[in-house]
């Protein structure tokens, strides 16, 4: 037993000693490389320049006159020195910090997440924030588009003489009036055709139900009688929630008829004191973005106006050709259909189609499923002529806006902000490409100016002075 305790005593000390060894060589590796990393790279030449020596000089005699003394000679320049390099002499440890360990790639895929997290972080904000205020944000951006399209009118009533007040007044009124004259006009219609529309109704309902009976279903008179008993159980037990629906819907009526009348009362201040307003606006911006958001203004501006005035244009060239187009096949109430089409197709690319399927709907009820498959291929023709003629021909390149971009800015409109947000999507996101463009190529062109200037500046320090 003692000799075995005397054993393992002996295999640690040499344990022990082994490890201490190799505590210091370690200490002295590291020491090593650490010396490496930082010793200064010696001068090229560390020999130094040796003095001259002086020459000697002949002492005049008695009888010699003394000759002229000579010029000193220049003092020889001194020679810079190279600068300190930390060289590692080819050495590949351990990175002297835990970043250069990390790959490049990671590292600038990690910045670039965290800004990323940032910024939507900034925008979630923005649109909690705009939700919240959702009456306002529309009612304001519904009264920028009207003003986009009202505005040309009273600045040229202004440049021929008419005061700005009267100008806006009329313009505004007038725009007022046409809105009213579109709403009492769907309305007439619907209400002179609406006892035409319910017997085609019937009659459509009727006929389906013979098809179902004697079509390629074969269901019995007890079967259909059941279905209908279920529908109108269904309603009898949720009366609870179409009376929540209604009152929802009162709730959204409300709302819209205060969005309506707050975008009217900022339309006509825009279009009155729009440039003020607009002064005003600047002057909250920081000191050094005044200037290019003032140069980005009227070209954003410019944008809008041309964008609201084509979509007019399109939208009423689609309503003219559906609208005749239902009305050669013989569908009721063309003239409503045509002016829904024309509201629906503010929406770009898709806007005529969704509200035409109303058209389709109808059709479908009233006439013939032949008729409806025809309704249905107008709405197809005219969106295709729309996408590749017209949208191309009357926005041209005022509106660069890729149709993918269109149609997913309206279907992110939408999920956002329903309708309202499906119409002002794409104004929204043309203005916001035009800014953006703008101060791109003002950064741009300041950059080639502080090149030029900067080149300019070298030039002249080389250039020798003119000699006289």
């Amino acid at each position: 037993m003692a000799r075995g305790g005397k054993a393992f005593k002996a295999v640690a000390k040499g344990v022990a000693v082994v490890a201490s060894a190799a505590a210091v060589i370690e200490r002295r590796r590291r020491a090593a490389m650490a010396a490496d990393f930082h010793e200064p790279a010696l001068p090229a030449d560390p020999s130094p320049v040796p003095a001259e020596a002086p020459a000697p000089t002949a002492l005049p005699g008695p009888r010699e006159e003394s000759a002229p003394a000579a010029a000193p000679a220049p003092a020889p320049a001194a020679v810079p020195t190279a600068p300190a390099v930390h060289t590692s002499h080819g050495h590949f440890g351990r990175p002297a910090t835990p970043a250069e360990a990390v790959p490049w790639g990671l590292r600038v895929a990690a910045e670039s997440t965290w800004r990323l997290l940032l910024l939507g972080g900034a925008l979630y904000v923005v649109f909690y924030i705009v939700d919240m205020l959702r009456l306002v944000a529309f009612a304001v951006l519904a009264s920028l588009l009207i003003s986009a399209l009202l505005e040309p009118t009273v600045s040229w009533l202004r440049r021929h003489g008419v005061p700005r007040s009267l100008a806006a007044g009329g313009v505004f009124m007038s725009g007022l009036a046409g809105i009213g004259l579109v709403g009492w006009f769907v309305v007439w219609q619907v209400s002179t055709n609406l006892e035409t529309v319910t017997s085609k109704v019937k009659a459509g309902v009727d006929q389906l139900r013979d098809w179902l009976i004697t079509g390629p279903l074969h269901l019995t008179e007890q079967q259909i009688t059941d279905f209908a008993n279920q529908i109108t159980k269904a309603i009898s037990t949720n009366t609870e929630q179409i009376t929540s629906a209604s009152i929802t819907g009162a709730q959204i009526a409300v709302e819209v008829l205060t969005t309506v009348l707050l975008a009217f009362f900022t339309t006509f201040f825009l279009l009155y004191d729009g440039e003020r307003i607009w002064n005003w606006a600047l002057r909250g911006l920081p000191r050094h973005s005044r200037y290019a958001m003032a140069g980005a203004g009227p070209k954003a501006w410019a944008t809008l106006t041309a964008y609201v005035r084509g979509t007019v244009c399109v939208a009423f060239i689609d309503a003219v050709c559906i609208g005749i187009g239902i009305q050669l096949l013989g569908v009721p109430m063309a003239l409503p259909l045509a002016v829904i089409i024309f509201l629906g197709a503010f929406v770009p690319l898709v806007g005529a189609l969704v509200t035409g399927t109303v058209a389709v709907l109808i059709a479908l009820v009233t006439t013939t499923p032949w008729t409806a498959l025809m309704v249905l291929v107008v709405l197809i023709a005219v969106q295709q002529i729309e996408g590749h003629i017209l949208q191309p021909l009357i926005l041209g390149r005022a509106v660069r806006v890729h149709p993918l971009g269109v149609v997913l800015g309206v279907a992110a409109g939408s999920i956002i902000g329903g309708i309202g947000g499906a119409i002002v999507a794409v104004p929204l996101i043309a203005v916001t490409n035009t800014v953006v463009t703008h101060l791109r190529r003002r950064n741009e062109a300041g950059q080639a100016v502080f090149t030029a200037l900067e080149a300019a500046r070298e030039a002249a320090t080389r250039t020798p002075p003119p000699t006289p």
